[in-house]
């Protein structure tokens, strides 16, 4: 009979985690994730900066074809491009245009506003010279080396 108690006791006690265990495995856990986090959401903010640069080369053929039966390159309506990307993440907008190129600009919206270094992504044709730039604002200051991280894919 003392042995039956015994065992009973003992099944009893191992049935389960204690609050102090699992507590430590919540830490744990959270101490993790907050080291995870900034990584997987940088990796996010990349991966949706191919919205932009999707608009922008469509942007781009677009003023090609608008080019090629008029005498200058156009606005967004004139090219038929939508001022807005895709996904809903990039407004896109032709900041000037004329006979010998074009300044087109996607800035991030919503979520993708918190890509600080590469907010905004410039796509600018001038006599002939494709330029990429990129930036915090729109002056798309980014330096050479910050500007082909916006630009990669």
């Amino acid at each position: 009979m003392n042995i039956a108690r015994h065992c009973a006791r003992r099944a009893r006690r191992s049935r389960g985690f204690t609050l102090i265990e699992t507590m430590v495995a919540a830490g744990i856990a959270g101490v993790l994730s907050s080291i995870a986090y900034p990584n997987l959401e940088g990796h996010v903010l990349r991966v949706r900066r191919t919205d932009a640069l999707v608009a922008l080369m469509q942007a781009q053929l677009a003023q090609e074809r608008y080019r090629a039966n008029n005498a200058s390159y156009g606005s967004l309506a004139e090219a038929g491009v939508y001022g807005i990307s895709s996904a809903g993440l990039y407004t896109v907008q032709v900041t000037s245009h004329g006979a010998d190129g074009y300044v087109v600009l996607a800035s991030a919206t919503g979520a993708q506003a918190r890509d600080a270094s590469c907010r905004h992504l410039r796509l600018t044709l001038a006599d002939a010279t494709l330029a990429h730039a990129s930036g915090a604002d729109a002056t798309t200051a980014n330096g050479a080396e910050l500007n082909r991280k916006c630009w990669s894919r």
